[in-house]
C-alpha cells in the first residue's frame, strides 16, 4: 500500500493489520552505534497497550516486541531494523455481522472506495492498532533525540470539555505520561467512565512539547517543519485539528501582539514568549516546539446508528466488540512518537545541510 512510509533520511515503514497475523515497523537511516535494547521499546509500547484500565479497551494484547535485525550486541548496526508484534487477542466474530455496514465515523466507506475491497475486521490498515509500529520506532527515535539533548513529552490538555491545570513539562516527563489514565484531572476519569456506562464516547485536546529542539531544523517550502509535524500528527487516526504555539488565538491578534521580540539569553539568541510556538519560516528557532492537537472521540460505540450497507439501502448498526471509551489516553505516547520521528528525521538531514552542524 502507498502512504505507509515517513520520514526520508530517517524513515519508517509500518505493515500489518488489526486482526491479522501482526504488526510491525522497519526503521531505516538510523545511525550505527545507538543504544538501545527490546527493553526500552517494550516501555513505551506498554503506555500504548490495551486492558490497562476502565479507560481503554478490555482486549489483551501483550504487545512483546521482537527485534528481528539492525541491532547488535544492544547497538544499532546502521542497517534497517525490523521489529515485530503478534496480534493474540482478536475476535474477529463481533464484525461478522456488520462487515456489509459502513461504521459511521470510520473509514470503511472511503476504504473500500479507493480499493474496491476492505478488511472488515476491526477496520484492517485503518485500525489504530497500525500505530504499535509507530511507537516501537519512536522509541529508536526519542533514543538519537536524546543524544543531541532533546526530549519530547506529551499529556491530555482536555478531555469531555473538562480542562487540565497548567502543566510543568519537566514533572509530566517524570510522573505523569507513564501513567494509563490523565491522573493531571481525576475529574476526566469520571465523565469517561460515565461516557462508557451510556454507551458513547469521549474526544479531547492533546498538548505534545519537544525542548531542546536547535534551531535551523526544517526545509524551506514543501518540507517546512511545521508542515512536516503537521502531516506526522494528522496520520495519527483521529487526529482532526491542530495548532502551534497561540494557535488559532493569533487570528484575533494584532501584529504588534502576534509577534515574539527577539532577546540576547546569556548569549543565546531567543524570544522573551514563543507565540509561533518554535517554528519561523518553517524552521525551527531553538525554543521549544509547542503543538496541541484535536481528538475526535471514538467513532466505535454500541449505541444504534443510523447508516446504509454496501448495495446503499438504509438500515441502522450496533458496533459491538471492545473499544476504548475514549482515544486520547492511548494516543499520548503515539503523538510523543510522531514528534519523534519527525525531528529524527529531520537532525538527520541537517546534518547533510552544511559542513558543520552541532
Amino acid at each position: 500500500m502507498a502512504g505507509s512510509t515517513f520520514g526520508k533520511a530517517f524513515s519508517i515503514t509500518t505493515w500489518g493489520e488489526s486482526h491479522g497475523a501482526g504488526v510491525g515497523v522497519v526503521v531505516d537511516g538510523c545511525p550505527a552505534g545507538l543504544e538501545i535494547n527490546a527493553e526500552e521499546i517494550q516501555s513505551e509500547l506498554n503506555r500504548r497497550k490495551t486492558g490497562q484500565s476502565q479507560m481503554t479497551t478490555p482486549r489483551q494484547e501483550k504487545d512483546l516486541i521482537q527485534i528481528m535485525s539492525g541491532v547488535f550486541e544492544g547497538k544499532t548496526t546502521g542497517t534497517p531494523i525490523s521489529m515485530l508484534v503478534y496480534n493474540e487477542d482478536a475476535d474477529s466474530s463481533k464484525y461478522d455481522e456488520i462487515k456489509d455496514k459502513f461504521r459511521p465515523g470510520h473509514a470503511d466507506f472511503s476504504y473500500l472506495a479507493k480499493y474496491g475491497v476492505r478488511d472488515h475486521r476491526g477496520g484492517g490498515r485503518s485500525s489504530a492498532r497500525e500505530t504499535v509500529g509507530r511507537v516501537a520506532a519512536g522509541a529508536i527515535a526519542r533514543k538519537l533525540l536524546a543524544h543531541y539533548g532533546v526530549k519530547v513529552v506529551a499529556y491530555t490538555k482536555e478531555l469531555g470539555g473538562i480542562v487540565a491545570q497548567k502543566i510543568d513539562f519537566d514533572e509530566i516527563e517524570r510522573n505523569l505520561v507513564r501513567c494509563p489514565d490523565p491522573d493531571v484531572a481525576p475529574q476526566m476519569v469520571e465523565i469517561v467512565l460515565q461516557a462508557k456506562k451510556e454507551l458513547d464516547s469521549l474526544g479531547g485536546v492533546a498538548e505534545v512539547v519537544a525542548i531542546g529542539v536547535p534551531p535551523g531544523l526544517g526545509e524551506p517550502v514543501f518540507d517546512k517543519l511545521d508542515a512536516e509535524i503537521a502531516k506526522a500528527m494528522l496520520s495519527i487516526p483521529a487526529i482532526k485539528g491542530i495548532e502551534f504555539g497561540a494557535g488559532f488565538a493569533l487570528a484575533r491578534m494584532h501584529g504588534s501582539q502576534s509577534n515574539d521580540p527577539f532577546i540576547n539569553v546569556g548569549g543565546k539568541i531567543g524570544t522573551i514568549e514563543n507565540k509561533a510556538g518554535g517554528i519561523l519560516g518553517g524552521i525551527s528557532t531553538g525554543e521549544d516546539i509547542l503543538v496541541r492537537l484535536a481528538v475526535k472521540p471514538t467513532s466505535s460505540i454500541a449505541r444504534q446508528q443510523n447508516t446504509v450497507n454496501t448495495e446503499g439501502e438504509a438500515t441502522t448498526i450496533e458496533v459491538r466488540g471492545r473499544h476504548d471509551p475514549t482515544i486520547i489516553v492511548r494516543a499520548i505516547p503515539v503523538i510523543e512518537a510522531m514528534l519523534c520521528l519527525t525531528l529524527a528525521d529531520h537532525l538527520m538531514r541537517q546534518r547533510l545541510a552544511r559542513l558543520e552542524f552541532n
